[in-house]
């Protein structure tokens, strides 16, 4: 059988089925009346009645994608008709559609609800957006839908149900409130399938399962018609893309959706698109202080502003060191520097939140993602991540433009860039992990050569070498980039000390 044969391949049934359509022609693209006759066949000489016999009509179903209930027994009686009794090829294919079928079965699981959930932690700040948020939502707009987007750990879901719980209390409309929890950055398992969260809506807004419509875009229809006129408030978290949240857009006017991701979401029409960004200093102790008790970080406020500077003011990192403060109370503040303190935000949340979203990178932006550990925390641009990646700019530019949608990596001026300092955290984890030493020295190498100054590159070998400790060739001229490197790293020790 030829390779392009390969049902492992597939991740979805459309995929599957796509590789059932080669294997028809492989098989000489018998047609489905054949295809039926020889099931019609297999089936009687296996005593099952003539009732479950399928109709052509059906047979010929199974090549058509979009199909959301397939047949996995007839799935795999067509395999059979198209090869034959091998078993070794029928297990082969068998095991795909288990596999792609637990897919869909995992996102055919949704959390949706006819309520908010609670607030799902302490909520400080965030003055300004949320009166711009509440201008956007308000319902003399023809459709408002707000997108919040922003990085892993920023605070968009909490900060969507802070908007949406006011919007009700401030209101007392009784209009229907729709949320949802769309999977679009779970650590496992697959986003939610739009069709499978509008069959929820759809039960909640008082459809019975019999007039629940089969097709998506039937389906899409009936939840608009049902929501028109409603004044309906729609909660979409975590959406993975634009077009897992289409179907899911009332588009009626009077109906306000706000959405959460960890995406850049273009191509959404009118949606406004709000970024979320770390707090600002002063509601960065107040997050602290909530968290951790007034008591625990009064004895020493300049410590407090050290420790949310080192985390970035990233929401979740304060919260699990606000948590730790109150639960350790042996430490003492200045027991909280940079090591122990990236080390425990990292630990308890912010590696899952970050692993997540690196996951569904593609490899060059991924890559990229980890070499960006070997350049210190300040801006970069286009050219140094080529030379990290010896690749060309053009390509470099590609996986940044990537990153920042992602919001793993920042855009701060035309060209520029940076890391939150706990990705940049992050990736010096990764890179030891995912990238050999030989290619983190030659990465350094292309580093050093695209004309870094001498104190810079000093202080950029001492921090990578004492971070990662990279074995040195054994031999090596005073030319080579390796011995430039540890004669560098050497003389940077020393103007450490």
């Amino acid at each position: 059988m030829p390779q392009v044969l390969d049902p492992g391949k597939a991740r979805t049934i459309d995929e599957f089925i796509a590789e059932l359509r080669l294997l028809k022609a492989w098989a000489g693209n018998p047609s489905i009346t054949e295809i039926t006759r020889r099931i019609h066949r297999d089936w009687q000489r296996a005593g099952r009645p003539r009732g479950e016999w399928p109709a052509r009509s059906t047979v010929g179903n199974c090549f058509q994608v979009g199909r959301r209930r397939p047949n996995s027994d007839l799935l795999l009686a067509v395999v059979q008709a198209l090869v034959g009794p091998d078993e070794a090829i029928l297990s082969t294919w068998r095991q795909s559609l288990r596999a792609v079928l637990g897919e869909a079965e995992a996102a055919a699981r949704v959390s949706a609800y006819d309520r908010l959930p609670a607030g799902l932690s302490a909520f400080v700040g965030r003055t300004d957006l949320v009166a711009r948020a509440k201008l956007l939502l308000a319902s003399d707009q023809d459709v408002p839908t707000l997108a919040l987007e922003g990085m892993p750990g920023v605070g968009k879901t909490s900060l969507a149900l802070h908007i949406a719980h006011r919007l009700l209390a401030e209101e007392h409309t009784g209009a229907p409130v729709l949320f949802a929890n769309l999977r679009g950055s779970a650590p496992q398992g697959p986003p939610a399938n739009p069709a499978a969260v509008l069959e929820t809506f759809l039960r909640l807004l008082g459809t019975t399962g019999d007039r629940i419509p089969y097709d998506l875009n039937t389906r899409a229809a009936l939840y608009r018609q049902l929501l028109a006129g409603t004044g309906a408030l729609i909660v979409l978290d975590d959406a993975a893309d634009a077009e897992q949240l289409r179907p899911l857009l009332p588009g009626i006017p009077g109906c306000r959706t706000v959405i959460t991701s960890r995406r850049a979401l273009s191509g959404l029409g009118d949606t406004a698109r709000l970024p979320v960004r770390p707090l600002d200093a002063d509601d960065s102790v107040e997050l602290l202080r909530a968290t951790a008790g007034a008591d625990r970080i009064a004895p020493d406020i300049t410590a407090v502003h050290e420790i949310a500077d080192l985390l970035g003011h990233l929401p979740l990192a304060l919260s699990v060191i606000g948590r730790h403060m109150r639960d350790h109370p042996a430490w003492a503040l200045g027991d909280y520097y940079r090591e122990p303190l990236i080390s425990l935000a990292l630990e308890d949340g912010v590696r899952t939140a970050l692993s997540a979203s690196d996951a569904r990178l593609p490899t060059g932006a991924r890559r990229l993602l980890r070499l960006l550990a070997l350049h210190p925390m300040q801006e970069t641009d286009a050219a140094t991540a080529a030379a990290l990646l010896g690749e060309p700019p053009a390509a470099a530019e590609h996986h940044l433009a990537v990153l920042t949608a992602a919001h793993l990596a920042e855009r701060t001026a035309p060209g520029r860039y940076r890391l939150h300092p706990l990705i940049h955290a992050y990736a010096e984890e990764r890179i030891c992990i995912d990238e050999p030493a030989t290619r983190i020295r030659q990465a350094l190498g292309r580093l050093l050569e695209h004309g870094r100054s001498r104190d810079a590159a000093i202080q950029l070998e001492t921090r990578t070498l004492r971070g990662f400790r990279l074995p040195m060739p054994r031999q090596h001229s005073e030319t080579d980039a390796g011995a430039r490197l540890s004669k560098h790293s050497r003389a940077g020790r020393v103007l450490a000390a």
